[in-house]
């Protein structure tokens, strides 16, 4: 926040999100649940749905949020926003609290993409001694480059070249967000790029893997909070939420002995396949796109009492946080659920430190098919 107010910008307050950032809906917050502007009836999304919501209401310019496995990506789907997760160590951590540190990442939430590359130049103030993952780069104005639709020629993005992730438009993925990828990646045709279908075959295996290393982190993390150098006074067992016990445990056998060969390790050297099966294709690639979501929000509570079926929302945005590439998600449209019309994100992945390239094709996009997405 301390950037923000030294670039000028006015803090209003604190935004909801689940409990140490875990989960995936914003319903396991300790200040009760966040509703989604689209229909209060469903969820705004999570852990960062407190900050999606409030952009989506016209409540704030922007707001911060924090993407561990698509905690800002997955809400901005949600509410029809735009959410920006940078590469990791872009930005320092310090002041974050923490889930699981080597994939935790903070970045902005807006309503347009040249809003993101403001807040994001903001932020970005080169090397932090205080957070050791933090790079040493140099302060850049990523909006700065970014042009005006009147200065568009008619095929702006000609010389890019975009992949479709098969594996991201298959079963399990609703049909309504898969027509509107497919709609995306002809309008990006149209706007000059080219756009091919390639295939991740380790794409499925990302969301095991970065369960088991996050909640592994998570328990480390929290064992902090014992109730004597932090937490509440009382007892560890009344300190926590339901969902937060959950992960300690998970996290807790993952790393217990006799355990920790058969779950731990192997889950790192799957996080090193996904690494280099999706790093491989953004060298051939400009970016990749894919939805940010397998469907629209659902309805309040409709899976917390099935944590397998939420932790598998997020299968679209953790090999992302596994590779430490950055991804911004835009609107991509709408589909019609019950009656119901709910917006839809559309997630494109960029190179490591190509934060400059990716907002430029997220812009570009979003400036063409403002009209249509809206």
């Amino acid at each position: 926040m301390s950037a923000i107010k030294a670039a000028g910008g006015i803090v209003l307050g604190k935004t909801n999100l689940d409990e140490f950032g875990m989960g995936s809906t914003t319903e396991n917050s300790a200040f009760r649940t966040t509703r989604n502007p689209w229909d209060i009836r469903r969820i705004p999304g999570g852990s960062s749905g407190g900050s999606a919501s409030a952009v989506a209401l016209n409540q704030c310019a922007a707001a911060l949020g924090s993407d561990t496995g698509g905690s800002i990506r997955q809400p901005a789907s949600f509410c029809g926003v735009v959410g920006l997760k940078p590469t990791y160590g872009l930005l320092s951590r310090h002041g974050l609290v923490a889930y699981a540190s080597s994939f935790d990442t903070i970045g902005p939430v807006t309503t347009s993409v040249e809003d993101s590359a403001i807040v994001l130049s903001a932020l970005c103030s080169g090397h932090d001694h205080l957070d050791s993952t933090a790079q040493n780069t140099r302060s850049i104005q990523f909006h700065d480059h970014l042009k005006d639709l009147d200065h568009f020629n008619s095929k702006p993005l000609s010389g890019k070249r975009l992949a479709i992730i098969q594996e991201t438009i298959g079963p399990g993925v609703q049909d309504g967000v898969v027509q509107r990828v497919l709609e995306a990646a002809n309008q990006f045709e149209r706007l000059g790029a080219r756009v091919d279908f390639v295939s991740c075959p380790t794409f499925h295996l990302g969301l095991p893997a970065y369960y088991i290393l996050a909640l592994s982190e998570a328990s480390s993390n929290l064992s902090r909070y014992d109730c004597i150098r932090l937490g509440a006074q009382t007892s560890r067992n009344e300190g926590f939420g339901a969902e937060v016990k959950r992960r300690i445990l998970m996290g807790s056998y993952a790393l217990s002995a006799g355990h920790s060969d058969a779950y731990y390790k192997r889950a790192q050297e799957v996080q090193r396949m996904v690494e280099a099966d999706f790093t491989s294709k953004l060298r051939e690639y400009d970016a990749s796109i894919m939805p940010a979501a397998p469907s629209p929000a659902y309805l309040n509570s409709e899976k917390m009492n099935n944590p397998l079926a939420m932790y598998s929302g997020d299968m679209m945005t953790v090999n992302v946080n596994l590779s430490g590439l950055p991804a911004i998600v835009i609107r991509g449209g709408h589909v019609e659920n019950e009656g119901t019309l709910l917006p839809v994100g559309l997630q494109i992945v960029g190179r490591p430190f190509g934060e400059s390239d990716l907002l430029d094709i997220a812009h570009t996009f979003e400036l063409c098919t403002w009209d249509q997405n809206n």
